[in-house]
């Protein structure tokens, strides 16, 4: 399994790559567009309040293992270029449009 880094405005997004495309973390994502102290519950409060609004979005995502910042592959929340697409529209965010070009770009790079 391939992992790596992407840097959208120097922060990192975790990634893999899953069934041929790159799928991102969530979490990742979502500290990016809201400089949110704790990414992890910010992200866990989204997607209870997406589960109750009755969205798909949250099926999209899979827990894949990414590098955690205690060095150990973790279970994480990923979702592929199309989910991040459908979760970002969920985040209310100056950075959303910016970041949407960027992923974009790198979510079908190989």
């Amino acid at each position: 399994m391939e992992t790596g880094i992407a840097v959208f405005r120097g922060k990192e997004i975790r990634r893999t790559l899953h069934n041929n495309e790159w799928w991102f973390s969530v979490a990742d994502v979502g500290a990016v567009l809201t400089d949110s102290a704790d990414p992890g519950a910010y992200w866990r409060k989204l997607k209870q309040r997406l589960k109750k609004e009755g969205s798909e979005v949250v099926t999209f995502c899979h827990g894949l293992k990414l590098m955690a910042p205690d060095g150990k592959m973790r279970i994480t929340d990923c979702a592929n270029t199309e989910g991040i697409f459908r979760i970002i529209q969920s985040i209310p965010s100056p950075k959303a449009e910016p970041f949407k070009r960027w992923l974009a770009k790198v979510g079908y790079e190989r």
